[in-house]
């Protein structure tokens, strides 16, 4: 077969492998959300009820009463505590490329974006397990990703806030060196713990769990100045009880910001003097945590010492880094791939 035969029946991923939820979009396309979690009937009426043996994804979430919920990647890598926690990242895996509905004679072609600052261990490990699905799989930043989507690969700065961890990346026109890029483990995990945790303060008679006080989150999220009020509907003794959440998510979303705002500094001195400024209004956020309402201002103002700063949020944290990654695949042929990072099957 030919190189031009072989590139018709090439299938092209990109793959945002992410803590709470993995996007995916694939050249032909197909482009979907899901999970990031596997479903495991906790008993025989489990069982009974699911019909087969696990379920992953929102299905796995919907049946959370009488599932087992088994998140495989913790703080935006693969868990390898056993073989037990392998198994579950690899039907998560195994599932996203079958959706993607590659044909029987396919070629399939992954770019998987990780943690800014994932181990190397992490990575061989996900690229021998993204084998027995995939041809070809090339791991990369996940802020990389974005900015490769974005054409932003030279003199910006990228801050992706996930669920599992926030990444940062300075983008000079190269392949980003480690040292280049930055990974925090205080996300949106993160802020649901300190949520929960700050609610409970107050209304220590409220039901609470952490899928609570995600919900809270998504609705209310902000730092700097509330536009208004927040107020929640929760349960207590199982009735419905309203309570005004507006200073614990203040509390909880800024808890994330010391450390972007102390990263973002670092990353910035390392730019060449010359090219700072431009650097300075070329700062991105991606990710489901740049939906926080007045994150932009809040980072401009706290950059002001160093200059008049344009921060901007992506237009679809969802798909963004996805949608680089395959870019990235579909403008670069996977013989060059091990120029960019870590890859298996080239």
């Amino acid at each position: 077969m030919s190189e031009a035969e072989g590139a018709k029946n090439r299938l092209f991923l990109g793959i945002d492998l992410g803590t709470s939820h993995t996007a995916v979009m694939s050249n032909r396309g197909k482009k979907f959300l899901l999970k990031s979690v596997v479903g495991y009937p906790k008993d025989v009426i489990g069982l009974k009820l699911l019909g087969r043996p696990y379920v992953v994804g929102d299905e796995a979430f919907e049946m959370r009463s009488y599932l087992d919920l088994r998140y495989p990647l913790q703080d935006g890598v693969l868990s390898e505590i056993s073989d037990r926690d392998l198994e579950v990242a690899r039907h998560l895996l195994t599932h996203v490329v079958k959706t993607a509905e590659p044909g029987p004679n396919d070629e399939i072609c992954a770019v998987i974006g990780v943690p800014a600052r994932a181990s190397g261990a992490n990575k061989a490990l996900l690229l021998k397990m993204a084998q027995e699905v995939v041809h070809t799989a090339l791991v990369v930043s996940e802020p990389f990703m974005v900015g490769y989507g974005l054409d932003k690969l030279v003199n910006t700065i990228i801050i992706d806030i996930g669920a599992g961890t926030t990444d940062l990346c300075a983008l000079k026109g190269t392949v980003p060196s480690p040292e280049d890029q930055v990974t925090l483990t205080k996300a949106g995990n993160y802020v649901d713990e300190r949520l929960q945790n700050a609610i409970l303060e107050r209304h220590p008679e409220l039901q609470m769990n952490l899928n609570v006080a995600c919900a809270v989150k998504e609705q209310f999220s902000f730092v700097g100045t509330p536009s208004g009020p927040a107020t929640f509907e929760f349960r207590a003794a199982g009735k419905p009880v309203s309570c005004d959440v507006t200073e614990p998510v203040k509390v909880a979303c800024e808890s994330l910001m010391p450390d972007i705002i102390e990263s973002i500094e670092i990353l910035l001195r390392s730019f060449q003097p010359e090219y700072q400024n431009t650097v300075l209004k070329n700062i991105v956020f991606a990710g489901g945590g740049s939906r926080i309402r007045g994150l932009a201002g809040y980072i401009k103002d706290h950059l002001r010492s160093f200059g008049d700063a344009e921060v901007t949020c992506v237009k679809d944290p969802t798909l963004d880094g996805c949608r680089g990654a395959l870019r990235l695949a579909e403008e670069l042929p996977p013989q060059y791939w091990r120029q960019l990072g870590d890859v298996a099957g080239a």
